[in-house]
C-alpha cells in the first residue's frame, strides 16, 4: 500500500486546493425581455437568442 514519505504542510495542501472554490452563477438580462438567463444560452421565457427566435414558448394566458 502506499504511504506517503513526508507530511504534506496545510499551506501546500490548501494551494493544491485553491481552485476548487465555488463560484457564484452569473446571470445577465435578456436583451429582449429583460429576464435573467445565463450568458451564451437560449433564454427560457422568450426563446431569443442573439436576435432570432430559437423555441416557441407558450405564454401563460391571464385569468
Amino acid at each position: 500500500m502506499a504511504v506517503p514519505k513526508k507530511k504534506i504542510s496545510k499551506s501546500r495542501r490548501d494551494m493544491r486546493r485553491s481552485h476548487l472554490a465555488l463560484v457564484a452563477v452569473n446571470f445577465v438580462p435578456c436583451p429582449n425581455c429583460g429576464s435573467e438567463k445565463l450568458p451564451h444560452h437560449v433564454c427560457a421565457s422568450c426563446g431569443m437568442y442573439n436576435g432570432r427566435r430559437i423555441l416557441a414558448i407558450k405564454q401563460a394566458e391571464e385569468i
